[in-house]
């Protein structure tokens, strides 16, 4: 099953959500939510971050972190915790790249195509995994802090959406108190 990022104008909304519109049978159910969850991402964000400015993009309403940086976090957070699933440590690239997360200017077009470009390299990935090392053991952060791949392939998905959700919240709160022109 192939995905793309889908403008709001384009979905049709009598569509269930993509868990819902059939099985990827090319995978183990545990990685292929994970990728239901990756659609979802691509599906939401697209569409509640429609019509945002570049500038929209980076406005911290309230204090709250911005919609650029939530969807930065979401491509970087996927490639590092993949990172360790499959039982590698962080390099120094993706150590700066969490250090410029907040860093604002990319336009939503940067934005979305990064994320999206991150999760299907992440897809790539996870494609390729053997559901017989789900309990192997791992290790996340400096800390080593530990866990299994299963527990970190759950955890992609369930960070990416906390970050989709907090993407959606400060979106709409952007467009409602945007200046009219």
């Amino acid at each position: 099953m192939s995905f793309q990022v889908v403008e709001s104008n384009e979905m049709d909304k009598n569509l269930p959500e993509p868990w819902l519109r059939g099985t990827i049978s090319d995978v183990d159910p545990v990685v292929a939510q994970v990728l239901y969850s990756f659609q979802q991402a691509r599906e939401d964000i697209a569409s509640f971050t429609q019509g945002l400015t570049a500038e929209q993009m980076w406005v911290q309403p309230v204090g709250l972190a911005s919609v650029g940086f939530h969807v930065r976090h979401i491509a970087g957070s996927v490639d590092r915790l993949l990172t360790y699933a499959v039982g590698r440590r962080l390099s120094d690239e993706q150590l700066a790249t969490l250090k410029c997360e907040k860093d604002p200017g990319a336009s939503r077009e940067e934005l979305l195509t990064a994320m999206d470009r991150s999760l299907r390299e992440a897809e790539e990935v996870m494609r390729t995994l053997s559901a017989a090392a789900f309990n192997e053991p791992r290790v996340v952060g400096r800390k080593k802090l530990p866990t299994t791949m299963a527990g970190l392939l759950i955890h992609i998905a369930e960070h990416t959406q906390r970050h989709v959700g907090q993407a959606i919240l400060t979106a709409k709160l952007v467009l409602a108190t945007a200046p009219y022109a």
